[in-house]
């Protein structure tokens, strides 16, 4: 993409509404426009990072054997009723009428409607385990929306629902789940810690959040400082192994790590003094096991090997996509701006032509161009006729991982300079050396 041809509209200053890294970088670097509290309209970059987050969510999810759907963001208040939620979700929910007097809303998650989807088409054990995921939409209206998209009313969130006819194995599904988050955590650079939660509104026996240890972040943590040591890494798993699922759940929560609402100070006071840490935390994914709380009421039943009628073990699991793209900013960035994960990145590399119009640096920056493209690769190329220095801030502030920078000076010498990102490390190389090494980084991805 030229940048002369796209939408980047670049702010020079940071709104004043702008509390937190990520919303001022978001803003600044033309991600979002707010339309109304807690709502944004996603502009093209911060679209396409959204996009790449959504594509690697997917991937995992269908790795792990999970199918997905796509249900409505309008929801009929009759099955939340069935489930007995409708009256105790609280002010969060969005309750509509229609033009027919019937009730409505705007779906914060989908128990009720997957349930009755389930119920409608599944009658044997035969035809489990199942889990179904989409990812939609969603909306709560929160008392004080803020954070930009960290705490809007209305965000992208992955929700996958899992049937089972025993505990056993919803508990299976519910470590199945925990797996494939930890690959997809890794995935998008980050690292998500599995904490003891509470499980809310939602119910459940059985429930971990994933949270991202950030200043800014809406919890208090309290944790084994060697938890922070663990990484899931390239290991391959057999999500139909329940050892091995049962394994990395071990692994990964068998050291203290529990939100406020969980913790529990005698337990944490038998970690050696030099482990234990208290700090903040961004939740960026839950997973729930609550057996049988809305198959029971909404007669969600199967016929189990002995011909009897049994109601599934069910359980939940989220991940807050369009959250992950501000989580990820507070985690990578620094006093210029946002610092891409390779994994994420709107661009995979920018082109910046020192001298727009010299004749041999237009031709050396179309050539770099052409070999990104032809490689797979989506290159931003800044053609604009603009001083250096704004070049290079607009592509500090958007956070590319990669910038190969072209100009009359290192030409003369058959050379550009390739630079990244995070360590501000530059290297000169041959044009076609640039672009090899670019593009064998993004090749293991």
């Amino acid at each position: 993409m030229r940048l002369t041809r796209y939408f980047l509209p670049v702010l020079k200053e940071t709104p004043a509404e702008a509390q937190i890294v990520s919303h001022r970088f978001m803003l600044r670097a033309g991600m979002i426009k707010q339309s109304s509290a807690g709502i944004y309209s996603w502009l093209p970059l911060g679209f396409k990072v959204l996009k790449r987050i959504e594509q690697i969510v997917h991937e995992e999810q269908i790795r792990a054997g999970h199918i997905p759907m796509l249900m409505p963001t309008l929801q009929s208040a009759d099955l939340w009723r069935e489930s007995g939620r409708y009256d105790d979700y609280g002010e969060e929910m969005l309750r509509i009428t229609d033009r027919h007097g019937r009730d409505m809303l705007y779906g914060p998650t989908n128990e009720e409607l997957i349930t009755d989807i389930f119920r409608s088409y599944v009658t044997s054990y035969k035809d489990l385990p199942l889990t179904l995921y989409h990812i939609q939409w969603k909306f709560r209206d929160e008392i004080r929306p803020r954070f930009g998209v960290m705490r809007g009313r209305e965000f992208y969130m992955k929700d996958g629902y899992n049937f089972d006819l025993t505990k056993e194995a919803a508990l299976h599904a519910y470590n199945r789940h925990l797996v494939s988050y930890l690959r997809t955590y890794e995935r998008l650079g980050l690292q998500a810690i599995p904490m003891r939660a509470d499980s809310g509104p939602i119910g459940g026996e059985d429930t971990h959040e994933f949270l991202v240890l950030a200043e800014t972040g809406e919890s208090e943590v309290f944790y084994d400082s060697a938890v922070t040591d663990l990484t899931f890494g390239d290991r391959e798993i057999d999500y139909d192994s329940v050892e091995q699922c049962q394994g990395v759940m071990e692994e990964f929560t068998s050291k203290y790590a529990r939100t406020d609402e969980t913790h529990d100070e005698a337990l944490f006071n038998q970690i050696p003094e030099e482990r234990r840490r208290t700090a903040r935390g961004i939740e960026v994914g839950q997973i729930f096991y609550f057996g049988t709380k809305y198959s029971e009421p909404m007669n969600a039943v199967v016929t189990n090997d002995k011909g009897e009628r049994v109601p599934v073990h069910m359980g939940s699991h989220g991940i807050g996509v369009s959250r992950l793209v501000g989580a990820i900013i507070e985690a990578s960035h620094d006093d210029k701006g946002i610092i891409w994960p390779e994994g994420v990145t709107p661009f995979h590399c920018g082109i910046v032509n020192l001298k727009q119009g010299d004749a041999e640096a237009d031709a050396a920056c179309e050539d770099v161009y052409k070999a990104l493209t032809a490689a797979g690769l989506e290159p931003l190329y800044d053609d604009r006729e603009e001083r250096a220095g704004a070049k290079f801030a607009t592509m500090d502030l958007i956070g590319l991982p990669w910038r190969i920078t072209v100009g009359p000076r290192g030409l003369k010498n058959g050379v550009v300079e390739l630079t990244c990102r995070r360590t501000g490390e530059s290297e000169e190389l041959a044009p076609e050396l640039a672009v090899a090494r670019v593009v064998e980084i993004y090749k293991g991805l």
